[in-house]
């Protein structure tokens, strides 16, 4: 596994999407996990100053999804998402978020991700679950 390769093309696919607006980029990989980070600052606040719930839920399914693409064959498939549940159980105003994506289930048609947001003290912000789905690419 050439981790570098790896995350400078994961880094390479969020020009000009969703990622690049939250400024979210891909910053470790390992044989089991890919882990992303976010920066918290007010362009991704609620309006009370603290980590919206809703670019929580963007980070985890772009690192996610982003985990598809490096441990699944995206040469025939292609992925989406069919689900995704989150459980917020701390909040965060400053400093950066990291979303760290492992398989809970990879099966050939279905996978069931775990990804944990967390702060950089490693404290849990939230908990999440996202399901994907492998559909053949025409050929």
């Amino acid at each position: 596994m050439d981790k570098q390769k790896i995350l400078e093309q994961c880094n390479a696919y969020t020009k000009n999407t969703l990622m690049e607006t939250l400024d979210i980029s891909y910053v470790d990989v390992g044989e089991d996990f890919l882990v992303a980070r976010m920066p918290v600052t007010p362009k991704v606040h609620q309006p009370d100053g603290v980590l919206h719930g809703g670019a929580m839920v963007a980070l985890a399914e772009s690192v996610g999804s982003a985990a598809c693409f490096v441990f699944l064959d995206t040469k025939k498939f292609m992925i989406r998402g069919l689900e995704i549940s989150a459980n917020h159980v701390r909040s965060l105003s400053s400093g950066n978020v990291f979303a760290t994506a492992k398989f809970i289930h990879k099966g050939r048609t279905t996978q069931v991700w775990d990804i944990k947001l967390t702060d950089v003290e490693n404290r849990l912000i939230s908990a999440v679950k996202l399901t994907t789905i492998a559909l053949p690419k025409a050929s």
